[in-house]
C-alpha cells in the first residue's frame, strides 16, 4: 500500500469517524498556499508578460524580516521523544477499516498536530507497516518541565498485506507483532515509575557516567547522567559552543563550578 493511499484512507476516516472527542489528534489538512509575491526584473530589465512590478521598497521590506517567529507559529515535523504504546482496533463500519492507535511524550505542551507518517512503500518483504510518530515542534528552546502525552490515529483499509506495525519515535521503537492487538513500549507500562524528564533539574547536583557525588549531598539533590536516557547537552563553565543546532528533543544542561545545574532547556 503506498503512503498516499495511507493518507486518502486518513482523511476519509476524518470526515466520517473522527469528528468524535474520542480520536481529536488527527492533523487538519494543510491550508492552501498564498502565490508567491511578484519580484522585479534586473535592473535595466523589463518585466516579462503579465509579470507586475515590484512595489518600491518592498523587496527591501522583504529582506528586512527577521527575528523570532510570530506568536502561534509552527515549527516543522519531528519525531516526537518516545512511543509509549500501540493498539490496533478493529472497526465495524463498511469496509472494516484498521485503526492504528499511538501513544507517546513529547517534552512540552509547545508541540501540535500529533500524527503517524507511514514510510512503508508498497508490500514490505517482513509484513510490517512501519511508522514514525511525529508532531509540529516548537519553534525555539522549551523551559523543564513535565512530559506531556500525546496520541495519533491511522487508519488502514481491510485486505492490507500488513502482520504487524512497528511505531518510531526519536529515542524508541515498539513493534505490534498482532492485528489487532496492544502492546507497551518496555519501561512504561501501566504502574512503572515515569522515566526522569528532568523537571526539577535545575539547582541539584549533576553526576557523570561512572562518576560519584559530591561527598554529604543528598541523594534528591542528585541528577545522574545515566538515568537521563535523552540527547543531552552538557555546558560546563569553561566549555565554550562551537556550534548550535535546535533540537526539540535535545536536553540543555549548564553547569555551575560546583557541579550545579543552572540553566537547563529543550533545544
Amino acid at each position: 500500500m503506498t503512503r498516499s493511499k495511507l493518507f486518502a484512507l486518513a482523511s476519509l476516516l476524518a470526515a466520517t469517524l473522527l469528528s468524535a472527542p474520542a480520536f481529536p489528534q488527527q492533523p487538519p489538512a494543510a491550508p492552501a498556499r498564498p502565490p508567491a509575491p511578484a519580484t522585479s526584473p534586473p535592473a535595466g530589465q523589463q518585466p516579462q508578460a503579465g509579470q507586475q512590478p515590484q512595489a518600491a521598497g518592498q523587496q527591501q521590506s522583504t529582506q528586512q524580516q527577521s527575528g523570532p517567529p510570530p506568536e502561534g507559529a509552527q515549527g516543522p515535523p519531528w519525531p516526537v521523544i518516545v512511543v509509549t504504546s500501540v493498539e490496533t482496533l478493529r472497526s465495524h463500519i463498511k469496509g472494516h477499516l484498521e485503526i492504528i492507535r499511538v501513544r507517546g511524550l513529547v517534552t512540552s505542551d509547545g508541540w501540535t498536530e500529533p500524527h503517524l507518517l507511514p514510510i512503508t512503500q508498497g508490500t514490505p518483504i517482513d509484513g510490517v507497516l512501519d511508522l514514525i510518530f511525529q508532531a509540529h515542534a516548537p519553534t525555539d528552546a522549551q523551559p523543564l518541565g513535565p512530559f506531556m502525552p500525546v496520541e495519533a490515529i491511522l487508519p488502514i483499509e481491510a485486505g492490507h498485506p500488513y502482520k504487524a506495525v512497528r511505531v518510531r519515535s526519536s529515542t524508541n521503537a515498539v513493534t505490534l507483532k498482532t492485528i489487532p492487538g496492544y502492546v507497551e513500549a518496555p519501561g512504561y507500562e501501566e504502574g512503572k515509575p515515569a522515566k526522569e524528564d528532568c523537571a526539577k533539574c535545575v539547582g541539584k547536583y549533576f553526576v557523570a557516567k561512572g562518576a560519584n557525588p559530591p561527598a554529604g549531598v543528598a541523594a534528591d539533590q542528585v541528577v545522574r547522567e545515566a538515568d537521563l536516557p535523552w540527547v543531552l547537552r552538557i555546558i560546563k563553565p569553561d566549555d565554550g559552543v562551537p556550534s548550535y543546532t535546535f533540537n526539540p528533543n535535545e536536553l540543555t544542561l549548564v553547569l555551575s563550578e560546583d557541579g550545579r545545574i543552572v540553566d537547563a532547556a529543550w533545544d
